[in-house]
């Protein structure tokens, strides 16, 4: 039994590349809470049955297993995926994260739910909303005049005052605002009038149907400039000494049931009056109310944040507009009021979810018709065209799905969705081309509740695992994901909902008592913070050390990463040589969609090494090569793999592979002559002299692609060796 052994790249890469293509059809779990770059749970499945079961991995991987007994530790348990995996098979599992809202989020995962009960609540909410705000979300259809059509989203404009005649002009990018495909026509937006027009043709748009002036599809704004429509006068953007922008209100897309079975396509509009004296109305309730729950916050410097304050924002309520602020305010009163501590705290995750939709970051897009949640890429980006989705959600009728996204009801249904999937976990199946759905009988994910007999250890900590104290020899496993240096600004990006959560339900709570999630010691390169490289290493490296210190002999230590530039592998390798761990074998596996926002386009990498690590235990002499040429064997032969289960890999993914066995390797030939006490520095020159000699990333780059219509006759000419070649003797090196 051993990953190195039983593990199968095409088979889990099969199984991670379906899931991160739609992650909440296989692991519902994960709308618990929006956490970002979660890798896939099929991936650390995968790890655990490959350790702890025997025979083939395939066949294990749709059988129902209980390791109870084992004990799992994540350092870094983020989004939690490793240790609900390690859960739902029986383990008892420990995790870290300094993070409180990851250690919220998967307290929330994990904790038990009287599923019944809350659905009871969540629905009075729903109704308690639709009373006192639902008015200010319907329009009146301009097909059949009924006044109670909901609303899916309004789209806003950022205006502008003139710095010359000092009248506001509007910053539209382009007047393009839906395009033909899910919808019949191209929807574009009248320069001169405001109306909107259903053309055939963008690149043909002719004239106005409603006053005859010639359609353009390119805005005025462009580059941070944009002339005035009043004077010409050319304005830069943003305007961050005139406070937080403002927004004009230029179409909504709506839903009318009645027209809807003879309707083609979507239903689009210009705000008529009507529109606008609502907005007003909801605006003139807020400012009438006291807020007790919208944070008075204000958003600190940082790398991510200070994108805000380009733009004047100063706190982080006026990232919202009044009818936002509005319903979310009466919204966290009612959950306040709940008196069951369980729901009440279901509730409450469920308002800061819901926040990435009702904020006026959030973007429309034109082709897929939905509102882009604040989050869709892992930053803050500032556009000039905003989207304001309904807060209460369009229940779809007979068919049972919501109409559009964003709203209230669209964040219960994922709810519930991902805490039934604890009581009854499946896994997807892909037989012939189509999908089913097989249940696992026996396995579930929680601690257990009153009147269960097996009882699981669920131990949670928000601290840093820097300063992890653990009995030695107490692990069977540990499995993380742990920050990819620079990637991702966590703790910036959940203090956008941290603010609300923490007025809701942070009295009392230990995990709640700092006014943000910001810390000094949260291992994630930050130049506001200062916190660069050498940081980072020293974090991890402490990490490391503890974990392994606490490991029984030969347990693994199973971590992901992956990084374009490979200088951020380095610390990698000084954590893994500080704590005494050699790596037996590097595993490629697809962890992101291919698609994802945040790097479609560029040249990232959507596979993440899986570092399989020991502190004692046998090593295959077949990896242990020196010269880039064989490197480059190594690589060929995962390749395949990764073929054979789908994955169709760009360049980027290759140099992650390289990068992989380049720091494999540079540990496993340092670790005799490893000096823990020298500088970071200097641990560095070590690390980076040995990948030279090894060749280095692009000398092994360089004979993949010189060998590029070679590789067929390469991979034939490979000796593999069979499996009866993993065991114990000449074939294997003792470390």
């Amino acid at each position: 039994m051993s990953i190195e052994r039983n593990f199968d790249i095409a088979f889990v890469a099969d199984l991670a590349l379906h899931e991160k293509q739609i992650q909440q059809n296989y692991r519902p779990i994960i709308a618990v809470h929006k956490w970002f770059a979660r890798r896939p749970g099929t991936l650390f499945r995968s790890l655990l049955l490959a350790e702890f079961t025997q025979g083939n991995l395939a066949d294990n991987y749709y059988r129902s297993h209980n390791f109870q007994g084992l004990r799992v530790a994540d350092p870094f348990m983020g989004g939690g995926t490793p240790l609900i995996e390690a859960n739902r098979l029986g383990c008892h599992v420990l995790g870290y994260d300094i993070n409180p809202m990851a250690y919220w989020i998967v307290r929330q995962e994990i904790e038990y739910l009287d599923l019944e009960a809350y659905q009871r609540a969540a629905r009075d909410v729903g109704s308690f909303l639709d009373e006192q705000v639902g008015s200010f979300y319907r329009t009146r259809c301009t097909i059949c005049g009924y006044e109670d059509a909901p609303v899916k989203y309004f789209l806003w404009v950022k205006v502008q005052r003139c710095q010359y005649c000092g009248r506001e002009f509007d910053l539209f990018p382009g007047y393009i605002l839906a395009q033909k495909g899910r919808h019949t026509k191209e929807v574009i937006l009248c320069a001169a009038c405001g109306e909107l027009n259903e053309v055939e043709d963008k690149k043909h748009p002719g004239l106005c149907q409603h006053c005859g002036a010639k359609l353009v599809t390119k805005g005025a704004a462009s580059r941070s400039q944009c002339f005035c429509s009043h004077c010409g006068a050319k304005n830069r953007y943003p305007d961050a000494d005139s406070g937080p922008p403002r927004h004009r209100m230029v179409a909504i897309e709506y839903h009318c049931p009645y027209c809807k079975p003879r309707h083609q396509g979507r239903f689009f509009k210009k705000p008529d009056e009507q529109d606008l004296a609502k907005f007003k109305a909801a605006a003139v309730l807020w400012k009438a109310i006291r807020p007790q729950f919208v944070p008075e916050d204000e958003i600190p410097d940082g790398d991510e944040t200070d994108r805000l304050h380009r733009w004047g924002y100063r706190y982080y309520r006026e990232l919202f507009n009044e009818r936002q602020l509005l319903g979310l305010e009466l919204l966290a009163r009612k959950i306040s009021q709940h008196p069951d501590e369980r729901i009440k705290n279901a509730l409450a995750t469920n308002l800061s979810d819901l926040l990435r939709y009702q904020n006026m970051l959030c973007r429309y897009d034109p082709y897929a018709l939905k509102s882009l949640d604040i989050f869709s890429v892992h930053g803050f980006p500032v556009g000039l065209i905003q989207c304001e989705s309904n807060l209460l959600g369009i229940a779809g009728g007979k068919v049972g799905v919501n109409i559009g996204s964003g709203g209230w009801t669209n964040i219960v249904d994922k709810y519930v969705k991902a805490k039934r999937y604890c009581q009854w976990p499946f896994e997807i199946k892909h037989v012939n081309g189509r999908k089913r759905q097989v249940w696992l009988k026996g396995e579930w994910i929680g601690e257990g509740c009153r009147g269960m007999a097996e009882q699981r250890e669920v131990d949670l900590r928000c601290a840093s695992a820097t300063r992890a104290v653990l009995a030695p020899r107490s692990l069977d496993a540990v499995l993380t994901d742990p920050p990819y240096f620079a990637n991702v600004q966590y703790a910036e990006l959940m203090d956008f909902c941290y603010v609300w959560l923490r007025r809701l339900v942070g009295a009392g709570n230990p995990a709640f008592t700092a006014r943000t999630t910001r810390n000094p010691e949260e291992l994630t390169g930050n130049n506001t913070m200062a916190r660069g490289i050498d940081t980072f290493t020293e974090g991890l490296s402490r990490v490391f050390t503890n974990m392994a210190a606490a490991l029984k002999p030969g347990a693994p230590f199973v971590f992901t990463y992956h990084h374009n530039r490979l200088e951020a592998y380095y610390p990698v390798a000084v954590a893994l040589l500080d704590a005494g761990l050699v790596c037996t074998v590097t595993l490629p596996c697809p962890a992101e969609m291919a698609a994802s926002i945040h790097i479609n386009g560029t040249a990232s990498s959507i596979i993440d090494t899986v570092f399989v690590c020991r502190t004692t235990g046998l090593i295959s002499r077949r990896l242990l090569v020196r010269e880039p040429e064989k490197i480059a064997t190594l690589i060929i032969r995962e390749l395949e793999e990764l073929e054979k289960g789908g994955v169709s890999v760009t360049r980027g993914d290759t140099r992650c592979i390289i990068y992989g066995h380049l720091i494999r390797l540079a540990v496993w030939y340092l670790r005799a002559s490893w000096d823990k006490s020298l500088s970071w520095d200097k641990k560095f020159v070590l690390i980076a002299r040995m990948i030279d000699e090894l060749g280095g990333a692009t000398a092994i780059e360089t004979y993949l692609e010189e060998n590029g219509v070679q590789l067929k006759t390469k991979r034939e000419a490979v000796v593999c060796e069979s499996e009866s070649e993993y065991g114990a003797g000449r074939d294997e090196v003792s470390f």
